[in-house]
């Protein structure tokens, strides 16, 4: 009989390989089984298993979400879709007419959303630069709800000083809700930090294979849990059971791919910060990096995210893909091959010319998700397939 240990006297890359297993006390299954029933019949009136309908619980999402909720440290966890459903489920948390700050430079998809969808719902969003505290602080107005925090930020990885900004966010009595999916819970924790909430795209690091697309939110109470897990439910956001189960698949190798992401993505860094044909490396893992020291001090790695300003504008970009070889010209992010992509023209595009302007995304600018191959490789096919 298998004995159980509690996930919080256990380390990190334990609990990602044994959070969320051992469910089949009937055929002792070392890998969870996926329950994909949608529905569970009741014993009698009133008398269930704990289960009725998938969409408001089911076994293998709730074995994801009990590893999710112990790797971020959280009270408790939702499993849903996508990653933009995560964002949408907790802005869904927020009253209509309630005011929001966020980064200038988040993800194209969640300007998107803040940009063009919530305002309908009476949302009101400001965005500001998230790493200058000054400038939170002159954003926030008498009905401010929520502070969105995306740190690393996409796709310039700027940080945002999650201690401060969360501490600056509870005297007032407003909501902190950071997005770390750049980072995942190995490299970085902000409920440790102070945030209230944690969102994910698990579709990139905690899956890693690039083979499933799902999103999860962690939150800091049981209070909190609870409600996200009913809007959830209501709005029908909640994953299916086979991308739970991929995605908790995923998770049993994350401290071995973030760290073989992290090694080659250094490499990758240092090559392209010597290169005369690149204007600029963003990669808070330079000592160059003028968030060099935050990042030391609030993660604990510097992730395999990295972008960086290529002369000529975006027709030298456009050759340099052309050239490349082992780096697929692709969106999303956080799989075990390496993945190129122009943000301009991609993932940013839903901006507006002069938004991409105010979050300096030029038309030279490169973001490159390290993949786990052989450094090596990675950096002389990008030597080759730099414009001369």
């Amino acid at each position: 009989m298998k004995r159980h240990i509690p996930l919080e006297t256990l380390q990190f890359a334990t609990r990602c390989v044994h959070g969320g297993v051992y469910k089949d006390p009937l055929y002792n299954s070392v890998v969870t089984p996926i329950y994909p029933s949608s529905t569970f019949y009741f014993e009698g009136p009133r008398q269930t298993s704990g289960y009725d309908y998938t969409r408001t619980k089911n076994p293998t999402r709730d074995a994801l979400e009990e590893n999710l909720a112990s790797l971020e440290g959280g009270a408790g966890a939702t499993a849903v879709a996508t990653g933009m459903a995560a964002i949408t489920t907790t802005l869904h948390l927020l009253p209509a007419g309630a005011h929001v700050i966020a980064g200038n430079d988040i993800y194209g998809g969640t300007y998107r959303l803040f940009a063009n969808v919530l305002p309908a719902r009476g949302l009101r969003f400001t965005l500001v630069d998230m790493g200058d505290p000054e400038a939170v602080t002159a954003a926030i107005e008498p009905d401010t709800a929520m502070i969105w925090i995306e740190t690393p930020s996409n796709p310039l990885l700027r940080l945002t000083d999650i201690a401060a900004v969360c501490a600056l966010a509870r005297e007032r009595g407003i909501l902190s809700c950071s997005d770390n999916t750049f980072l995942s819970p190995y490299l970085q924790r902000p409920l440790e930090l102070g945030a209230d909430l944690v969102v994910h795209s698990t579709t990139k690091y905690l899956n890693g294979h690039s083979d499933v697309v799902g999103g999860a939110i962690v939150s800091a109470t049981p209070e909190m849990a609870a409600k996200v897990a009913a809007t959830a439910n209501a709005l029908g956001t909640t994953c299916s059971p086979f991308d739970a189960w991929l995605v908790l698949r995923g998770v049993k190798t994350l401290p071995l791919r973030m760290q073989a992401h992290e090694k080659n993505a250094t490499a990758l860094a240092q090559f392209l910060d010597a290169h005369p044909r690149v204007e600029h490396v963003y990669y808070p893992g330079l000592p160059t990096h003028p968030q060099h020291a935050l990042a030391r001090s609030q993660q604990r790695g510097f992730g395999a995210m990295l972008s960086f300003d290529l002369k000529g504008g975006e027709e030298a970009v456009f050759r340099l893909v052309e050239r490349l070889k082992l780096y697929a010209f692709a969106e999303s992010l956080g799989g075990v091959e390496s993945l190129i992509e122009h943000p301009a023209s991609m993932s940013h595009a839903a901006m507006s010319p002069e938004a991409q302007a105010a979050a300096g995304i030029g038309p030279g600018l490169v973001r490159v998700s390290v993949g786990i191959e052989d450094s090596r490789d990675l950096v002389a096919d990008m030597a080759q397939a730099l414009p001369d």
